[in-house]
């Protein structure tokens, strides 16, 4: 399975895998530990997880010593809310908790040795703008919440200007949009699930982390990496942008 997805180069010279397996709101425990476990037994090398979402701990990470993937190409994606020296003791700390050496990539600005690269999340172009007046380390990666309905192309175009990835989060709209004419007439068309034919659109734009903790559903996010959309049904897909947020958006609710 692993073969299928492809992988991105960051700037510290190695390459982080375009699917991942998003954590958030999976339930600490056996939920997550069977999510985590069944996607490294299909393939999945990258796990997306946060400090705010309580799963670094032996609930995520005893699945990946269960399954000894140390001796294979696989990446963590960790990240950190605000301030620079909580920023440092979180690291630390998630290293402790990962039973790492190292952090393959970091969401937020800590130089400090213990990672291989940094990046950002929810950052908008005016706000990578600020960043980029002090920044000495350029972000590797912004992840932000992208879909066709919500397709920031400002962002997206700024951050390619700029060479920083974009990773998206919430890229099947929380299930919102599965019934939408236009996935479903590209989806027929391709002989693939709505969900996949979502999750190809954001392969084009960058990589994706999606979450669930169901096999059959962990399985057919791999499997769109096999997906490839054509320019028309990029153009259609793009055509549905309407500034559509599911729950919040934090880049306009903390901007600076």
């Amino acid at each position: 399975m692993s073969a299928l997805v492809q992988s991105k180069p960051l700037p510290r010279g190695h390459a982080i895998p375009s699917l991942a397996l998003g954590v958030f709101q999976s339930t600490a425990g056996p939920e997550t530990y069977d999510a985590v476990l069944t996607a490294l037994k299909l393939g999945c090398r990258h796990i997306d997880t946060a400090t705010g979402y309580e799963s670094e701990g032996d609930e995520v990470f005893v699945a990946t010593k269960y399954f000894e993937v140390s001796w294979v190409p696989w990446s963590t994606t960790p990240k950190q809310p605000w301030s620079y020296q909580g920023t440092v003791d979180a690291v630390r700390e998630s290293n402790r908790k990962l039973g790492l050496d190292y952090i393959d990539l970091y969401l937020l600005h800590a130089p400090r040795g213990a990672l291989r690269d940094i990046g950002v999340s929810n950052f908008d172009e005016e706000q990578l703008l600020k960043l980029s007046k002090t920044w000495r380390v350029k972000p590797a990666v912004n992840q932000v919440k992208l879909h066709p309905w919500l397709a920031r192309p400002d962002t997206v175009k700024f951050c390619e200007e700029q060479g920083i990835l974009m990773e998206a989060y919430s890229p099947l709209v929380r299930g919102e949009k599965m019934e939408d004419p236009v996935v479903w007439e590209i989806a027929s068309g391709l002989n693939a699930s709505p969900a996949q034919v979502l999750l190809a659109w954001s392969l084009a734009k960058g990589f994706v982390a999606p979450k669930s903790v169901k096999e059959a559903r962990i399985k057919e996010n791999l499997e769109s990496a096999k997906l490839k959309l054509s320019a028309a049904e990029m153009t259609k897909l793009g055509s549905l942008d309407a500034y559509y947020v599911t729950a919040w958006d934090p880049i306009k609710e903390h901007g600076v």
